[in-house]
């Protein structure tokens, strides 16, 4: 998230002519339909609290207030600014919120994860996601198959302390590398069943990379999806859902068959923060 790193079938054709996935992905966009998708309409959706970050930094209560008003039933963490798991928890259940995931950077250390996990626990989070990773981890097939056994260590300690774990993308992870991606090389050189996936929906369709190919490469993999909007190419600037061209319906209909468990809303620069994620949260609720 810290670094720069679609709604009907005509959505999909306006979104192909503008080139969004090149060459082979292509068809794979074209064949994405719902037709014969028989699922309930969403009845819950999460956040990711980095988009409202400048206003928790200001106004906590006020701010998660704001964020239930709006329809949020899910939140995910990053940051407890301060507040302790019991501060928290109560402010939740306030507002008939939970809590099931929450991002953590990768510790220095593999012993590191037991605090970290501790408090996922306290919190009520059942996924723990890392959710972005430094230079030392990127830039060739060392450095990515280093970060896939970091992972794999961290998703066998989650495993033990009851709670499911995975990795998140930005765009930088389809850099090619070596005849290959980092994408590629972490996710075929870790454990399936332990290390999950949560796919930034603008950041795979930024990189160019199509979002139902990796689905259909990895079901039951992708556990949570980030869903912030893209804007034609080339820019492919950062929007609210529903603002841009990607096709939201089709992609969370084919995940929920998939083990999709969660949809978080998110826009890393937004310019009003509350006002995004209405606006987000209003399109969600037509899908």
């Amino acid at each position: 998230m810290k670094e720069t790193t679609t709604q009907s079938r005509r959505d999909v054709l306006r979104l192909l002519a503008a080139g969004v996935a090149g060459g082979t992905l292509l068809p794979h966009i074209a064949q994405g339909s719902t037709a014969s998708v028989a699922l309930p309409r969403i009845d819950r959706m999460g956040l990711q609290l980095y988009t409202v970050r400048s206003a928790l930094a200001k106004d906590i209560e006020g701010t998660i207030a704001a964020i239930a008003k709006v329809g949020i039933t899910e939140l995910e963490f990053f940051n407890p600014f301060g507040k302790d798991v019991a501060w928290w928890s109560a402010l939740l259940k306030k507002h008939s919120l939970t809590a099931p995931s929450s991002h953590e950077a990768l510790p220095k250390t593999d012993d590191e994860w037991g605090p970290i996990f501790d408090r996922a626990n306290g919190m009520g989070h059942k996924l723990v996601v890392v959710p972005y990773v430094g230079n030392e981890y990127r830039g060739s097939k060392a450095n990515w198959m280093k970060l896939a056994d970091r992972l794999n260590k961290g998703a066998a300690k989650a495993k033990a302390a009851g709670l499911q774990f995975a990795y998140h993308n930005h765009d930088f992870e389809f850099a090619p590398v070596e005849g290959t991606t980092g994408y590629d090389i972490i996710t075929t050189n870790t454990d399936a069943n332990a290390v999950k996936l949560e796919m930034d929906i603008y950041w795979t369709v930024k990189a160019g990379q199509d979002p139902l190919a990796l689905m259909k490469r990895w079901p039951n993999r992708i556990v949570a999806v980030h869903v912030k909007d893209a804007g034609p190419a080339p820019e492919r600037k950062m929007m609210d859902v529903g603002a841009g061209t990607i096709d939201f319906k089709t992609i969370l209909a084919t995940g929920r068959k998939q083990g999709l468990q969660h949809w978080f809303i998110e826009h890393d620069t937004p310019t009003d923060p509350i006002a995004s994620i209405t606006a987000s949260a209003a399109a969600l609720k037509k899908l």
